[in-house]
C-alpha cells in the first residue's frame, strides 16, 4: 500500500496537513490557529472559548434544514512519546510517517492518530461539499491527554447540538456508551542529598524496550511496568545488601501511559557489587521469561556509574519499599456477566522522577464505578501517607454512564449492520473519554464514541489500521444522512 491509495484520500490529506502541526497537550496554539483560519477560509462559523476548544458549525445541506443538530468531536493535543535515542522535538518537528502493510506508523514517535484522525474525520466533512447532513457542529478540545482540561473547562451553552459523535475510541466495530472516570494522585518525597558512602561501588541499571501502551485500554494485556519491574530488583538488593542508597530513579513521563523504560543509579557496599551483578543477570533472564508472552524486546543493561551524592539511607528504604508495595494494574474486574471481561478499576504507577530534594511518583486510577474510584484513589494516597510523602490528588474526571433508551445509538448500531452486514459490538470502555464530562454538563444530549482502529497508543509503537478509517468514514456519512428530524 502507498500513499496514492490510502483511503478516503480527503481525511488523509486533513491528517497530514494535522502530522505538520506541533501540538502537545498544553501546547495546542498552533492547531487552534490552523482550525480558527480553516473555518474562516470557507466562511463557517467559529468559535474558541477561554480553554481553547474550538467549535465550528456547518449549516445543513438543502432539504436537511430540520434534522437534529450533530456534534462531531475530537481531542487536537497527543501524546508525545518518543524512542529514547531518536532526537526530536515535538514543539516543532512534523511527524514523519510510513506505511506497513495496511497499518499507517509514525518513525520513532507517537503518531498522533489518537485524536488527530477523529479531527482530520471532522475537518474532511467541514471541507465537503457533496455530502448530504443536518446542522453539523465540529468540536475540537484542547488537552485531553493530561487531564481533560479541556471537557473540563467548556462551559455549558458552548455546544448547542442533540447529539454527540465522539471520535476517539480506537476499534472499528466497536460502540463505546460508557466510560471510566479518574483521578490522578502525586507523591513527593523530600530529601536533603549526602556525599557518597565511604566503601560503597555506583552502578547504573536501565530497562527499555517495553511495549508500554495506554494505562487504560491496555492495562489488561500483562505488560510489564518499567517501573516496577526496575523496583523489584532494588528492593531485592535492598533487603539483601542492608545499605543500597539511591542516587536517581527516572522512569515513566505521562500519567495516561504504561512505563516503557527507565534507570536508577544507586550504591552498595564495595564487597557486594558483585553479588549484585550476577543477581541482576538472574533477575534479567526470570522477568523476559515471566514476559514472555507480551514483551519481546525488553533490554536490560548495567554498567559501573561515577560516586555521586545520594538520598540518606531511610529516604531510599521509604521510597523502594513505597514502590514495591503500591497497588498496579487491575484492582477489579466488573461485577456485572455482561460485562465481566471489562476492567472496572485499575491504578497505573505512571512516573518517578528525581529533582534536586525529592522524588515525584505520579500514579493514574481509573474505575466504572464512582465510588470504586474514590475507594482506589484512597488505598494508593494511604500507602503513600504512610511512607512520609507529601501526596495530592487532582484531575478527577466522572465516569459515563450508558443511556439504555440512546436514539443515537439505535440509529449507530442499524446503519452499521445495513453497511457491513454484520454486528457491532456495544460496549463499555475502561479508558477516559470527554463524554464523561460532556454528561454532566449537557445532560440531554445523547452520546456514542467510536473510531478507526488503533494500536500500541502512547507509545512509538502507535498505528493506524488504515482500512477502518473508510470503514469509519462511510458509516460516519450514512448516520448524518439518517439522522431524524428534531
Amino acid at each position: 500500500m502507498n500513499n496514492t491509495s490510502l483511503q478516503p484520500a480527503c481525511v488523509f490529506e486533513q491528517f497530514a496537513r494535522i502530522n505538520q502541526i506541533p501540538r502537545p497537550s498544553k501546547h495546542e496554539e498552533q492547531m487552534i490557529a490552523f482550525l480558527k483560519e480553516f473555518g474562516k477560509e470557507r466562511n463557517l462559523e467559529t468559535i474558541v472559548d477561554e480553554t481553547g476548544n474550538v467549535l465550528i458549525r456547518k449549516p445543513a445541506t438543502p432539504g436537511f434544514e430540520n434534522r437534529k443538530t450533530v456534534i462531531l468531536q475530537s481531542h487536537m493535543d497527543m501524546v508525545c512519546e518518543k524512542l529514547v535515542d531518536l532526537d526530536f522535538d515535538f514543539k516543532k518537528d512534523p511527524i514523519q510517517t510510513e506505511i506497513d502493510g495496511e497499518w499507517l506508523k509514525a518513525k520513532g514517535t507517537t503518531l498522533g492518530a489518537d485524536d488527530g484522525i477523529g479531527c482530520a474525520i471532522e475537518l474532511a466533512i467541514l471541507d465537503s461539499n457533496d455530502i448530504q447532513h443536518g446542522p453539523i457542529e465540529c468540536v475540537f478540545t484542547v488537552d485531553e491527554e493530561t487531564g481533560l482540561t479541556g471537557a473540563e473547562g467548556m462551559k455549558p451553552g458552548f455546544m448547542t447540538g442533540d447529539w454527540l459523535i465522539n471520535l476517539d475510541s480506537e476499534d472499528e466495530g466497536q460502540i463505546f456508551v460508557s466510560c471510566a472516570g479518574g483521578m490522578t494522585t502525586d507523591a513527593v518525597f523530600k530529601f536533603t542529598k549526602e556525599q557518597p558512602v565511604d566503601g560503597h561501588f555506583f552502578m547504573k541499571i536501565s530497562l527499555k524496550g517495553l511495549v508500554g501502551g495506554h494505562s487504560g485500554d491496555d492495562i489488561n494485556k500483562k505488560r510489564a511496568n518499567a517501573i516496577k519491574v526496575l523496583t523489584r530488583f532494588l528492593y531485592k538488593m535492598q533487603e539483601k545488601t542492608g545499605d543500597l542508597r539511591l542516587a536517581e530513579f527516572n522512569a515513566g513521563k505521562l500519567h495516561n501511559a504504561i512505563p516503557r523504560d527507565g534507570i536508577a543509579i544507586f550504591s552498595v557496599p564495595q564487597a557486594e557489587k558483585e553479588n549484585v551483578r550476577a543477581a541482576w543477570n538472574i533477575f534479567a533472564e526470570e522477568v523476559k521469561e515471566e514476559f514472555h508472552v507480551t514483551e519481546h524486546n525488553m533490554q536490560f543493561e548495567m554498567e559501573s556509574a561515577e560516586p555521586q551524592p545520594v538520598m540518606q539511607k531511610e529516604t531510599s528504604e521509604r521510597i523502594i519499599r513505597t514502590l514495591q508495595a503500591i497497588d498496579n494494574g487491575i484492582f477489579a474486574m466488573c461485577q456485572d456477566e455482561a460485562i465481566a471481561w471489562l476492567v472496572e478499576t485499575s491504578n497505573n504507577v505512571a512516573s518517578v522522577t528525581t529533582n534536586e530534594d525529592h522524588v515525584k511518583i505520579v500514579a493514574s486510577q481509573r474505575s466504572n464505578v464512582m465510588s470504586n474510584l474514590e475507594n482506589q484513589a484512597a488505598t494508593i494516597k494511604a500507602v503513600f501517607q504512610l511512607a512520609g510523602a507529601d501526596v495530592k490528588q487532582k484531575d478527577p474526571y466522572p465516569a459515563w454512564k450508558m443511556n439504555p433508551d440512546s436514539k443515537l445509538t439505535k440509529l449507530v448500531v442499524d446503519t452499521y449492520k445495513e453497511l457491513f452486514k454484520k454486528e457491532p459490538r456495544v460496549l463499555g470502555i475502561h479508558a477516559g473519554l470527554e463524554c464523561g464530562l460532556f454528561s454532566e454538563r449537557y445532560p440531554n444530549i445523547d452520546m456514542v464514541s467510536f473510531g478507526p482502529t488503533l494500536r500500541g497508543v502512547h507509545s512509538p509503537d502507535e498505528k493506524l489500521h488504515i482500512p477502518t478509517v473508510q470503514m469509519v468514514w462511510d458509516h460516519l456519512l450514512a448516520i448524518l444522512q439518517q439522522t431524524p428530524a428534531k
